[in-house]
């Protein structure tokens, strides 16, 4: 089975929130409210339990704090680590890779132990307050398995948001940053951390500027890295004790 992947080009959005609308219509997920958060124009804030894409609006201070801001947008979703923190924390077998490679929750199957929201490097997955049990985008698994697009790919007017194969995906990146520089956009990056411990992402993104900016970790770190130093550690206090008694 082909691995599948997003692409959001958020030199693209035009942050018109239709994926996020999309996301909810398909998927049932309840209502974030309306109220403005005071960071721009954003209501949504972040992704959580009721909020499977959020469209961020980045604004970057002109050089100098002079003049106008630049603003971008970016359509914000759960990673599908291709080594998933959730995935390896989970306890009862929730959460499992599919044959599309995503990474998707098992609602019916969820503890709400919570161990997967504190594994997640970018801070994605969530609890619902009303039962504890974990939520997150499921790359729309019930359409890919039906031979349909994800909904808010599908929704999205300026093709910011591309669903394919993960390589080819990767390809048409490299060539739209030859394009963007081509034409001055000389900061355009795209970001898919394949040199960390995670492995590389199936929802990766084309940005411009310092990543951290769109809420992107420079260096995300699957948890689990830290296990082999920490019980090595543990081993030799244990041994010591031992040669001290």
């Amino acid at each position: 089975m082909t691995t599948t992947a997003f692409l959001t080009d958020t030199t693209l959005c035009i942050g018109c929130k239709a994926c996020e609308v999309a996301c909810k219509e398909w998927n049932g997920v309840p209502a974030d409210g309306y109220s403005l958060s005071g960071m721009s124009y954003d209501n949504t804030r972040q992704l959580g339990h009721s909020t499977w894409r959020h469209v961020k609006f980045v604004e970057i201070p002109a050089a100098n704090g002079s003049g106008t801001p630049s603003w971008f947008f970016s359509s914000d979703v759960c990673k599908h680590c291709e080594r998933a923190g959730c995935l390896e924390a989970c306890p009862t077998g929730s959460i499992m890779r599919t044959e599309f490679g995503g990474v998707y929750v098992q609602p019916d199957i969820c503890n709400g132990c919570g161990y997967c929201v504190v594994s997640c490097p970018f801070g994605v997955i969530d609890r619902r307050p009303d039962d504890g049990r974990a939520f997150k985008c499921t790359f729309c698994y019930d359409r890919q398995r039906e031979g349909l697009t994800p909904a808010c790919a599908k929704a999205c007017p300026t093709e910011s948001i591309l669903f394919g194969p993960l390589d080819e995906l990767r390809e048409k990146a490299g060539r739209r940053i030859e394009k963007l520089r081509s034409q001055g956009a000389d900061d355009a990056v795209i970001y898919d951390p394949r040199e960390t411990s995670v492995g590389g992402i199936h929802a990766f993104f084309i940005v411009r500027g310092d990543p951290r900016a769109y809420n992107l970790p420079m260096a995300p770190e699957v948890p689990s890295v830290l296990n082999r130093p920490a019980w090595t550690s543990a081993a030799a206090a244990a041994g010591l004790m031992v040669l001290t008694g």
